[in-house]
């Protein structure tokens, strides 16, 4: 009698407990979300709640713990008072008459001002930009900045590695950031530290997750920028992580499986925005404050035509509360009147990104997706495919480079005029989760050049069909939409 009592009070209990989870979740989960991201964590905590809530307090808060914003909000004023004598965009230079007030927008977003620099090149074939990067080092005699979402000493890396380590016996300073979880399921890793400790490398693992230490958060909260800073004269930056092209897996490496990415050289005065990316982030994982004065070259506008370009870097991630990456992408999209190309691996958009896209193709804006035809993950290839539906019923064309190559690069151009590269695809997770940079660039030779990329782009992909499209099998288009699901889980 005593045994059925508790399993009696025990089930009412647990019961009672299912109520207030589910009560409490529906009050909670909406705050500061979008209601796509709402509806997928209170379906999963309602339906499921013993998967549901654990995941959701594990992964469910976007925000970095206090430290990081109040570090961010510190750098944003900062860069104010530093840098408030600059107009949004500098004196004497006119921007395409539609796009003119997309600065001011990334200005109240970052505190970032439009500056002037040069555009030394596109590099786009992998090795080849890795040995570019490696020689700007060579050069180095001041200091080397770098910063990079996955960083792995393999073959194909060690030229840029043995570079970082011939500045330092020079005397040159060396700082190096990458991303702990980035990097470390990564052949290597655990001897990674060791090897850029012996190189006299100061170095620092970006937003670690190390319990026994006091570090930890949201485990997918990740920092995703790739940046190089030399000299504060030189600058990189773009999609291309320091790793082979096959990602160091034997699987890849068989069936000739490589990514595809593109940074972009830069010197001038935007290499001094480069640098305070840099230099914020440094702090956050160091503690280490770099010198306004020594490291923050002051150097003078650059003429504007031919290579020389106005740039505005667009730092983004979840230390800003404004999603400046996703607000300059749908701003832009808006604006297009001709043609629009958008290069993402992963085109995973929320409500507003697939509005500004499909709305662009009904109003008759040629629009082109360039993805790839498998994404590197699994439920990113489904999610991203369950958009192309609405996509091709809008007249968007979409291109996809075939398997096994990865189409890795971020980057679009719109009506031949404004152009954007950096480390942010068009997915919630880039809008919302990870720390991102992008540059915004118009009047010189950028958007040239990206436009050269993205037509060899065309050149190598297939259009895909809304007849081929119709064909795809039942169970695909349920894991499509299944993945769909989980994308929204932000």
């Amino acid at each position: 009698m005593a045994d059925s009592t508790l399993l009696q009070t025990v089930q009412t209990s647990l019961l009672v407990l299912d109520y207030v989870i589910k009560i409490v979740a529906v009050g909670v989960v909406p705050e500061n979300r979008r209601p796509s991201s709402s509806t997928a964590w209170l379906l999963l905590i309602l339906l499921v709640p013993i998967v549901g809530l654990p995941l959701f307090l594990l992964l469910g808060s976007p925000y970095v713990n206090r430290r990081r914003h109040e570090i961010q909000a510190e750098a944003n004023a900062t860069l104010d008072e530093g840098l408030s004598h600059l107009p949004d965009i500098p004196a004497g230079i006119e921007p395409p008459p539609r796009f003119a007030t997309i600065p001011t927008l990334n200005r109240h977003l970052t505190s970032m001002p439009c500056v002037t620099g040069d555009n030394h090149g596109l590099h786009s074939d992998y090795e080849e930009s890795i040995a570019a990067m490696a020689a700007a080092v060579d050069r180095a005699q001041d200091y080397v900045h770098a910063e990079i979402y996955i960083a792995a000493w393999d073959e194909t890396t060690d030229v840029f590695f043995r570079a970082l380590e011939r500045a330092r016996a020079r005397g040159v300073e060396v700082r190096f950031l990458f991303d702990h979880i980035g990097s470390i399921k990564y052949r290597g890793f655990a001897k990674l530290g060791r090897r850029l400790t012996a190189a006299g490398i100061d170095w620092h693992y970006m937003l670690p997750i190390q319990p026994w230490r006091g570090r930890f958060r949201r485990v997918d909260l990740r920092n995703h920028r790739k940046l190089l800073v030399v000299d504060g004269e030189v600058g990189f930056m773009g999609s291309q992580n320091m790793i082979e092209a096959a990602y160091l897996t034997r699987a890849n490496q068989r069936s000739g499986r490589r990514w595809n990415d593109v940074m972009i050289e830069l010197s001038g005065p935007v290499v001094a925005a480069l640098e305070a990316v840099f230099a914020v982030d440094w702090y956050t994982e160091s503690g280490e404050r770099l010198s306004r004065d020594r490291y923050f070259h002051a150097t003078p506008q650059t003429p504007v035509g031919g290579k020389g370009n106005v740039f505005q870097v667009v730092p983004s991630g979840p230390g800003f509360t404004t999603e400046p990456n996703l607000r300059l992408f749908t701003s832009l999209v808006y604006r297009a009147q001709r043609r629009l190309s958008l290069v993402s691996p992963y085109f995973v958009p929320d409500e507003s990104i697939l509005a500004a896209v499909t709305t662009a193709a009904y109003r008759g804006v040629s629009v082109e997706l360039f993805v790839s035809e498998q994404a590197d993950q699994f439920m990113v290839d489904h999610a991203q495919s369950s958009y192309y539906q609405a996509l091709l019923d809008a007249g968007v064309r979409i291109y996809r480079l075939p398997k096994p190559a990865v189409l890795h690069t971020k980057c679009f151009v719109v009506d031949d005029e404004v152009g954007v590269v950096g480390s942010s695809n068009m997915d919630m997770r880039s809008f919302g989760l990870n720390f991102e940079i992008s540059l915004m660039g118009f009047g010189g030779n950028m958007v040239d050049d990206l436009g050269r990329l993205i037509d060899g782009y065309r050149d190598r992909c297939v259009l895909l069909t809304q007849h081929e499209w119709n064909q795809r099998s039942w169970l695909r288009r349920y894991v499509d939409n299944a993945m769909r699901l989980t994308s929204a889980l932000q």
